[in-house]
């Protein structure tokens, strides 16, 4: 009986993916495409997805833009503020790559995953909606795998 209640249980957290988003430095057309998934059009929440300002309520971190000098340290402290299970997904080109910025004798230092963990990457300058959509779906069964052992 504790398997079946385990299951049911993993089987509904999975339904419920909590996400918070922080941008390291970018042109914002990222940021609007994740905007755009909170849209009447793509309703990002009929997928059980759920945006907070609050790391310590999410399970997925999207990193939005190339990762600045002020944002090295911030954004390995927002990623430790993340309770376990966790994933972090790079959305755009500047964080995957550093796209126009990662060149000699830029500011900037990419990619993402230098600095913290990336289970996922939608590149796209900007991405579409959709595919930040099925990205974070498609991490939600590898995440909420046997859920309550991972969390204790």
């Amino acid at each position: 009986m504790t398997d079946m209640l385990q299951k049911l249980k993993n089987a509904v957290r999975s339904r419920s993916i909590h996400v918070a988003y922080v941008d390291t430095g970018s042109c914002n057309g990222c940021d609007i495409e994740v905007l755009a998934c909170l849209s009447p059009r793509y309703d990002l929440e009929q997928y059980g997805i759920y945006v907070h300002n609050n790391p310590r309520e999410a399970d997925i971190l999207l990193v939005i833009g190339c990762c600045t000098p002020q944002w090295e340290d911030k954004l390995k402290g927002i990623w430790e503020k993340i309770p376990e299970p966790k994933a972090a997904i790079a959305i755009g080109n500047c964080p995957v790559s550093g796209c126009v910025f990662n060149r000699e004798g830029s500011y900037v230092n990419p990619p993402a995953s230098k600095h913290i963990p990336i289970a996922a990457s939608v590149p796209g300058c900007p991405p579409r909606p959709t595919e930040i959509i099925r990205a974070v779906l498609s991490l939600a069964p590898t995440i909420f795998a046997d859920y309550e052992e991972k969390r204790q």
